[in-house]
């Protein structure tokens, strides 16, 4: 495994753990600064918006820099955003902090997608973006215990002294052993593929394409659905299934285990048969949320499906980032608005799910509705793959005749 490729992982670990670990300190934190808990919860909330405007935002603004050195930069922001998170005298300055660390969430996993593909053969470009958000994925199992458990021994401010160091980590390891010109375009090629777009109109030229809004609605579709059932798990958990308020954590760790592996199993599957992956993928995401609505009272089925649900839910991941970036020619705009497409995806379903609880439809209602989010997912994305079908047909005979 390129070194390279590895310290991009450690970046998203870092950046995920931002992300995740703030949900296990927002009481202490509230107390800290002495405000609410709908104040604190802005941390969350605030982080997610920055996370949508930075994507296109900050993509946008360095179309025509070097992309190593844009990761580079990225970072080092993402580390003064959590060193001032660290140090924060007040609630004002500390969400300040948290705004300045999202802005880089978005381009980071965007542009790096690209760097990390270019690192490997084309046949493993899936596998590698998969390696990439293995990170994310690992966050998203450890953030909320990590903080919670380094919160309760050595203070909140902590956690963030951790993930700051993390990051240097990562800055480190980007500049020591990601090369100079990873992922950068190349001009044309032997089989006279146009180079990727540079610069900001060259750039916005690629959605165009309507492959790329495809990919882009199928994302935030498939989002939506699994953040509108998974917004409000904990509740069918407890609600619903009997769980205790203290088995939840257990829980949604092996949620996240099912992220980790579906995020492995679906790179690989991608880079064998992309479209076909992402159908699977989506379809077996709508079956798992709708049995979970209707199995919900057993304690053994929601704990094998919650696992099912991370598996689905991430599988798709790796095969949605390089399918929009293929179809843009390599715009790391689209790969960033890809990012942006998923956070949109999750507010609207989380809205959605939020609906149906309100409208008395009891705690499994965001499964079902997650479910039929889903399935309008795999409508869009089965569209995309019978339009797309002609294209690869020829460039499959092309690949022969040469």
């Amino acid at each position: 495994m390129p070194r390279g490729l590895v310290a991009l992982a450690v970046g998203g670990f870092g950046i995920g753990l931002t992300e995740f670990l703030i949900a296990g300190l927002l009481p202490q934190v509230a107390a800290g600064f002495a405000v609410s808990e709908a104040a604190a919860g802005r941390l969350i909330s605030g982080y997610a918006v920055s996370v949508a405007v930075g994507a296109i935002a900050l993509t946008a603004a360095t179309a025509r820099l070097p992309r190593k050195h844009v990761l580079v930069g990225l970072v080092v922001l993402f580390v003064l955003g959590n060193l001032q998170s660290a140090i924060a005298p007040s609630y004002p300055v500390m969400l300040l902090g948290r705004i300045v660390a999202a802005l880089c969430h978005g381009s980071f996993f965007g542009i790096g997608s690209l760097v990390a593909r270019s690192l490997v053969a084309p046949e493993r470009a899936s596998r590698a973006v998969a390696v990439m958000f293995a990170g994310l994925t690992v966050a998203n199992v450890l953030g909320v215990p990590f903080g919670a458990l380094v919160g309760e021994r050595w203070g909140w401010r902590a956690a963030f002294w951790a993930v700051t160091v993390i990051g240097l980590l990562a800055l480190v390891g980007i500049v020591a052993f990601v090369p100079r010109r990873a992922g950068e375009p190349v001009g044309e090629t032997p089989s006279a593929e146009p180079a990727a777009p540079t610069g900001l109109r060259a750039q916005l030229g690629a959605f165009r394409s309507g492959q790329v809004w495809l990919t882009l609605v199928a994302t935030a579709l498939g989002y939506g659905g699994m953040f509108g059932a998974f917004s409000y798990i904990a509740y069918t958990f407890t609600e619903v299934g009997g769980f205790s308020s203290a088995d939840v954590a257990w829980l949604l760790m092996v949620y996240g285990v099912g992220l980790v592996v579906g995020n492995l199993i679906g790179g690989r599957a991608a880079d064998h048969d992309r479209d076909r992956a992402l159908v699977l993928a989506l379809a077996g995401l709508t079956v798992t949320l709708a049995l979970f609505g209707l199995l919900a009272t057993s304690a053994t089925a929601s704990v094998v499906l919650v696992f099912l649900m991370g598996v689905f839910g991430f599988a798709g991941v790796p095969g949605m980032i390089t399918r929009v970036t293929d179809y843009a020619r390599g715009a790391a705009l689209a790969a960033s608005a890809n990012v942006s497409a998923s956070n949109i995806g999750n507010a609207l379903g989380a809205w959605a799910g939020g609906l149906a609880i309100t409208a008395g439809l009891g705690y499994t209602a965001p499964l079902y509705v997650g479910a039929g989010i889903v399935l309008t997912s795999v409508l869009v994305m089965t569209v995309a793959a019978h339009r797309a079908r002609p294209a690869g047909r020829e460039a499959r005979e092309s690949a022969v005749r040469r």
